[in-house]
């Protein structure tokens, strides 16, 4: 009797400890606010319980039982929305496609690996799949986008034709159903092929396109007459990659074409006519030349803020570049202030950049290129939850809606600007400031610097990168001339050679380019080293990641 008088008092102390975790209430007064959706308050408060706005205003009453956060001097935004991601989407394992039928065996491999389905099309060509099965919740590894103010992303595959039924997701949270805000929100496709099989070309792609859109017609046609009247007619034989199409066919949810240059932007405005979609441009470098069809086809684009730029200096001896080339590289950040222009919907996205840094600095490069900064805040905040059907939920700062904010002081735009706080459904977080880098103190480049107190770091290192639902496992060779980091880090992923290496106070840091599903990724490194080991974490566009090495003897 006693013990259940116990367990029963753990009970009621465990249920009134998660009513008082969950009911914490916050308030940020004496802060600047910008709801994007109204006026800006100049000096108001934001209160915030149960993970919802509470109220908002420039006579918001405080509740006795709040935390009050200070924002004298801050502004506080609605949390910043990364419209197009593959964050917390676990990397596939990649099998060994050695010799000269590597291509072929790739998709051998591909097709053995893929889930059993009912389905007629090939893996790769399979619209059913959905980004929400492949999703892992942790919140580590999105600390890096959190610390630069992002608190919610569309997330889907970035291989196949078909990349899978988006999720949209917040960024904080230990489980998928309590990270998930929506899904599905679209069908993505990429114009790309399947090596070994049909469809082997851009060619048979866009018909294998077409005639997929054409019998997912047809099969909602004889779904209907079947269930309408099943007698003395054939049951029509199920297809989950049909059955997928159909509400997209249908116009209930939108299909997300990834395109960049003119003519995958001309091939995606095509098939949306002809098929009568509700379609969204992915990318849109090139998006300008097309203003007027998108306005009239209603064809919003979600705009990739990965923009071109030199990857490499120019040997003295080497061609100049084509002016096709340097005039791209040119006009891509003049494409959001032409968007806004021409009233066509827009929202920004990473574009799979390496760093969540290039986000905002590209940003206030559109910005400085046409584009006005409230129109820039807009696009990653209240347009893309629009563009997603949730601005009933988020997006602006008002009474009712998901407390997901943004807390900065400085120019947002600006490159002296600090986040201070990012609230998700109502939970607090408190970036981490950046780390200076090594040789880069006060006295500009190589002040600071004593290289005699810098750790020894060369050596050849067997690394662990813990990746979503994978181990990558592997070696890191470095080299060290002083403060400078050279060598090649080689994985599963295959042979990268380090650039920008560093070595720090405290260890080192490196960038490097992975090519993965035909893309190339970008990440860096950033590393402690304690005797022959070091920790440290990843930054990719997949949030940051732990790796740890032990260098060999």
């Amino acid at each position: 009797m006693k013990l259940k008088l116990v367990l029963y008092a753990i009970a009621a102390t465990l249920m009134f400890a998660a009513v008082s975790v969950s009911g914490q209430s916050y308030a940020i007064s004496k802060v600047r606010i910008v709801t994007v959706s109204g006026a800006t308050i100049e000096n108001g408060t934001v209160v915030i319980r149960n993970g919802l706005i509470e109220s908002v205003g420039a006579d918001a009453r405080i509740p006795a039982d709040a935390q009050v956060f200070d924002g004298n001097g801050l502004t506080v935004y609605p949390g910043f929305i990364d419209a197009l991601t593959n964050l917390g989407i676990a990397a596939p394992s990649r099998p060994a496609t050695g010799g000269p039928g590597g291509g072929a065996a790739a998709a051998a491999a591909a097709a053995a690996q893929a889930q059993p389905s009912n389905s007629n099309y090939p893996a790769g060509f399979r619209p059913e799949y959905t980004s929400l099965d492949d999703i892992r919740a942790a919140e580590s590894q999105f600390e890096a986008v959190r610390n630069a103010g992002f608190t919610t992303a569309l997330t889907t595959g970035r291989e196949r034709i078909f990349n899978g039924q988006s999720a949209l997701i917040n960024l904080a949270g230990d489980s998928v159903s309590e990270i998930t805000v929506k899904a599905p929100v679209a069908m993505h496709i990429s114009f790309s092929t399947i090596p070994g099989t049909y469809p082997g070309s851009l060619l048979g792609t866009f018909s294998a396109l077409r005639q997929l859109f054409n019998d997912a017609r047809r099969h909602d046609q004889l779904l209907k007459m079947y269930a309408e009247n099943p007698r003395g007619m054939k049951r029509p034989a199920a297809d989950r990659s049909l059955e997928a199409v159909i509400p997209v066919v249908n116009r209930q949810i939108p299909v997300v074409f990834v395109a960049n240059r003119e003519n995958e932007i001309v091939r995606a405005l095509d098939l949306a006519k002809e098929y009568n979609l509700k379609a969204i441009i992915a990318g849109g470098q090139e998006a300008a030349k097309f203003v007027d069809r998108l306005k009239a086809q209603d064809v919003p684009v979600l705009l990739s803020m990965n923009f071109p730029k030199r990857t490499a200096a120019a040997a003295p001896d080497a061609d100049p570049e084509p002016m096709d080339t340097l005039r791209f590289r040119v006009e891509v950040p003049k494409t959001a202030g032409k968007l806004a222009a021409a009233g066509v919907k827009f929202a920004f996205q990473d574009g799979g950049a390496a760093n969540i840094g290039d986000f905002l600095a590209n940003a206030a490069k559109a910005t400085q290129n046409g584009l006005s900064k409230e129109a820039a805040i807009r696009a990653m905040t209240l347009s893309p939850a629009e563009i997603f059907g949730v601005s009933d939920r988020m997006g602006s700062i008002e009474a009712g809606k998901i407390a997901n904010l943004t807390v900065v002081r400085g120019d947002i735009f600006g490159e002296q600007k600090t986040i201070t706080h990012v609230f998700i459904d109502g939970k607090v977080f408190e970036p981490k400031p950046p780390q200076t880098p090594a040789g880069r103190g006060p006295g500009g480049r190589g002040a600071g610097t004593n290289p005699s107190a810098l750790p020894a770091v060369a050596g050849n290192y067997a690394i662990t990168i813990q990746a979503p639902g994978q181990t990558l496992t592997g070696t890191l060779n470095l080299t060290q001339q002083g403060s400078l980091l050279t060598g090649t880090m080689v994985t599963e992923l295959g042979t990268t050679t380090i650039k920008d290496g560093r070595v720090t106070q405290t260890g080192f840091s490196f960038g490097g380019t992975v090519v993965f599903g035909g893309q190339s990724i970008d990440f860096t490194v950033q590393a402690t080293v304690t005797g022959d080991r070091f920790t440290g974490t990843v930054d990719s566009p997949q949030g940051a990641i732990p790796i740890s090495g032990t260098r060999n003897p």
